[in-house]
C-alpha cells in the first residue's frame, strides 16, 4: 500500500468520525474548526431524487428549488433536474416519456427561490445535480394536490440523496391502502435491491426473493401488495442495496383518509424524537420497529409548548425484537402543538419509528407521516412555503436551545428577513416565520446555541372542505463539511 493510498485512507476515516457527530455540536461558521481541528467547508457537488409524483391524471404538482446563501461557496457551478425513464406501476416498465426532455424548473442562484409545476400522471422521477456555489443546502420540494381518488389531499416530499440502506415504518397492505416504494438510480450501472417486510409477527414472506433491478437512470414504482399475499396494517420496509445505490421513499395512500409521502426514517438509535405534531391531530398512530435481536421498551413523552408530559395510557411502548409494534395515542396533543420523545426505559435498543397523523374526521379527514429525524445539526432548509400555509415546529428534547430562522426573499421578490427563538429544554413551540418576501420563499433553520434542535415543517390547504396537510421534517441540509486539515495527514503510518 503506498502514501497517496494511505493518505486517502486516513482522510476518508477522519471524515467519517468528524461528520458523524457534527449534528450535535454546537454551531460554527465556514471555516473553523468544529471537531478534532478539521475545518468546515460548503460541498462542493450534491445529488438529490425526487419521486414520480402521483399516477392520478388529477394530480398537480409543484416543484421548489432553493440553495441557501453559504459563506465561502464557490462562485460559479449550475444545477439542473432531469427526467428518469420511468417504469410502469407494475414494474414492467413503459410508463411516461411524454415529458422527459421537458423541464420542470431551472434553479436559480442562492438566495432566489425557483417554481415549476406539472400536471397529470405522466410526471416522471427526476434526478437532480448541482455543484459549485449551487451545491451547499440545495433543497427541492415536490408537493401534490390530488382532488379526488385515492390519496386525494396534499402529498409532499423533500428531495433525497441517495443511499444504500432505508427503514419504512408505518407502511401497509391492509385493505383500502395503496403504498408503493419508489426505487430512483441516478448512476450509470444498475442497481439491484432487496425489499423485506416486517409484521405484528415478524418477517412477512415475499414473492420476490433475488432483488429488484432498477437500470442507469430510471426509477420504478414498487406497489407493496404484489409483493405478499399477508394483509398487515401496520409494516416496516427494509430496503438494502446489494449493488449501487438508490433514492427511496414510500407513498401511503388511503381509500377513505387521503394519503402522503413516508420519507425514510432516522438509523436505528436508542432514543428518537419525531418533530412537529399539529396542534389539531385528531388521531395520532406510533409505529415502531427494533431490527436488533433484542425487545426494546421505550418510554413515551410528548414535548409540548410548556413541558413534558407522558400521555395517559401511553407512558411505555414494547416493541418486540424482529416485529412491528404500533401504539393508537389518539388526539395526544390535545389543542396544543408536540413532538413525540422516545427514549429507553433501561438499557438502549436501536429502534425505528414513525407516525401516522390524522386531521379531520370522516370524509373530510387527511393523513401524513413523520419519520423519527436527526436534528438540525449545522443548519436546515425547507423550500415551498407561503405567508398564510406553513407552520415550523422546533423541538429541544434535552436542553435550552437558541434559533435562528431565515425566511429567504420571495420567488415574486422582497427581502430576506431574520427573526431568533429560544427553546425551552423538554419543549416544542409553533413559530411564526419572519416575512420579507412576496410569493413562495424558503426557511433555513440554524442553531446559535444550546443542545440540539429538531425541526418540522407543516404546509396546509384546504379543498373542497378536506383539511390538506403534509409535514417534512427538516434534518440537516448537508451544505459544509469537515475537511481534516493537511498536517493531520497519517500517511506516516506506512513507516
Amino acid at each position: 500500500m503506498n502514501r497517496t493510498t494511505l493518505s486517502l485512507i486516513a482522510c476518508t476515516v477522519a471524515l467519517a468520525a468528524v461528520t458523524g457527530f457534527a449534528a450535535f455540536d454546537p454551531p460554527a461558521a465556514p471555516g473553523t474548526s468544529p471537531a478534532g481541528g478539521a475545518t468546515e467547508r460548503p460541498v462542493e457537488r450534491t445529488g438529490l431524487l425526487c419521486p414520480a409524483p402521483s399516477f392520478s391524471d388529477i394530480a398537480d404538482t409543484a416543484y421548489t428549488s432553493f440553495t441557501p446563501v453559504t459563506q465561502g461557496a464557490d462562485s460559479g457551478g449550475k444545477a439542473a433536474l432531469e427526467a428518469a425513464a420511468e417504469q410502469s406501476a407494475d414494474g414492467k416498465g413503459g410508463k411516461g416519456g411524454g415529458k422527459k426532455d421537458q423541464a420542470v424548473l431551472t434553479p436559480k442562484p442562492p438566495g432566489t427561490p425557483a417554481l415549476g409545476d406539472t400536471s397529470g400522471s405522466d410526471t416522471p422521477a427526476l434526478i437532480g445535480t448541482a455543484d459549485g456555489k449551487y451545491a451547499p443546502g440545495w433543497t427541492v420540494q415536490e408537493t401534490t394536490r390530488i382532488a379526488a381518488g385515492t390519496g386525494r389531499g396534499l402529498q409532499g416530499v423533500t428531495c433525497t440523496p441517495a443511499d444504500t440502506d432505508f427503514w419504512f415504518p408505518g407502511a401497509s397492505t391492509a385493505k383500502g391502502r395503496t403504498d408503493y416504494v419508489h426505487l430512483t438510480n441516478p448512476d450509470d450501472g444498475a442497481a439491484v435491491v432487496d425489499i423485506k417486510l416486517y409484521g405484528k409477527s415478524g418477517a412477512v414472506k415475499t414473492t420476490v426473493t433475488d432483488g429488484i433491478t432498477v437500470p442507469p437512470h430510471s426509477s420504478e414504482p414498487v406497489l407493496l401488495s404484489t409483493l405478499t399475499d399477508d394483509a398487515q396494517t401496520d409494516l416496516t420496509v427494509h430496503v438494502g442495496v446489494r449493488s449501487g445505490r438508490v433514492g427511496a421513499t414510500v407513498q401511503a395512500q388511503d381509500d377513505a383518509g387521503g394519503g402522503d409521502w413516508l420519507p425514510a426514517a432516522a438509523d436505528p438509535a436508542g432514543s428518537l424524537v419525531l418533530p412537529g405534531i399539529p396542534k389539531d391531530a385528531t388521531d395520532v398512530r406510533l409505529v415502531a420497529f427494533t431490527p436488533g435481536d433484542d425487545d426494546a421498551d421505550l418510554k413515551v413523552r410528548l414535548a409540548s409548548p410548556n413541558g413534558s408530559i407522558t400521555p395517559a395510557g401511553n407512558e411505555t411502548v414494547h416493541v418486540k425484537a424482529g416485529m412491528t409494534s404500533a401504539v393508537d395515542l389518539g388526539p395526544v396533543t390535545r389543542g396544543e402543538p408536540g413532538s413525540l420523545i422516545l427514549t429507553p426505559t433501561d438499557k438502549a435498543v436501536p429502534v425505528v419509528a414513525a407516525l401516522r397523523v390524522v386531521r379531520g374526521k370522516g370524509s373530510s379527514q387527511e393523513t401524513a407521516y413523520i419519520p423519527a429525524t436527526a436534528p438540525v445539526g449545522r443548519r436546515a432548509t425547507a423550500a415551498d412555503n407561503s405567508a398564510k400555509g406553513t407552520t415550523l415546529s422546533l423541538t429541544a428534547p434535552t436542553a435550552d436551545a437558541t434559533v435562528k430562522v431565515t425566511a429567504s426573499a420571495g420567488s415574486d421578490g422582497g427581502s430576506p428577513a431574520t427573526k431568533t427563538y429560544t427553546i425551552k429544554s423538554g419543549t416544542s413551540r409553533d413559530v411564526s416565520a419572519p416575512t420579507g418576501g412576496k410569493g413562495t420563499y424558503a426557511l433555513t433553520v440554524e442553531p446559535v446555541s444550546g443542545g440540539p434542535v429538531y425541526a418540522a415543517r407543516t404546509l396546509t390547504g384546504s379543498s373542497d372542505g378536506v383539511p390538506g396537510f403534509t409535514i417534512q421534517t427538516l434534518p440537516s441540509d448537508r451544505g459544509l463539511v469537515a475537511v481534516p486539515r493537511a498536517e493531520q495527514d497519517l500517511s506516516v503510518l506506512q513507516r
